[in-house]
């Protein structure tokens, strides 16, 4: 038996949640390996998945609001090894958040 909290983002201090889509400048083994390691580390992250597309990996992250998403950019995504680029998609609502699995 699992036992979960459920904490409301906002009243921690992480209301705003966005998605953030990384291009790298190269494709290597160790450039993927140095930017899973230093995601890995940043607390903003929730989620971080590498994808086959138009992009390399897909960063889901919690932040306080807009006003602070300039400096988690800095701070955080442009320093990571290898990026080149960057799109950011903030959430306005949650549709199906942390969906169970189906079994």
């Amino acid at each position: 038996t699992a036992v979960r909290a459920v904490l409301n983002p906002v009243k921690i201090g992480r209301g705003m949640l966005v998605f953030i889509e990384v291009r790298l400048d190269h494709t290597a083994p160790h450039i993927f390996d140095r930017f899973a390691e230093a995601v890995a580390k940043a607390p903003e992250v929730l989620e971080c998945h590498m994808v086959v597309g138009g992009f390399d990996y897909l960063v889901k992250a919690r932040i306080a609001e807009m006003a602070d998403y300039q400096d988690f950019l800095k701070r955080v995504i442009l320093p990571l090894p290898g990026v080149k680029e960057t799109h950011t998609y903030a959430s306005i609502g949650d549709v199906k958040p942390d969906a169970l699995l189906p079994v």
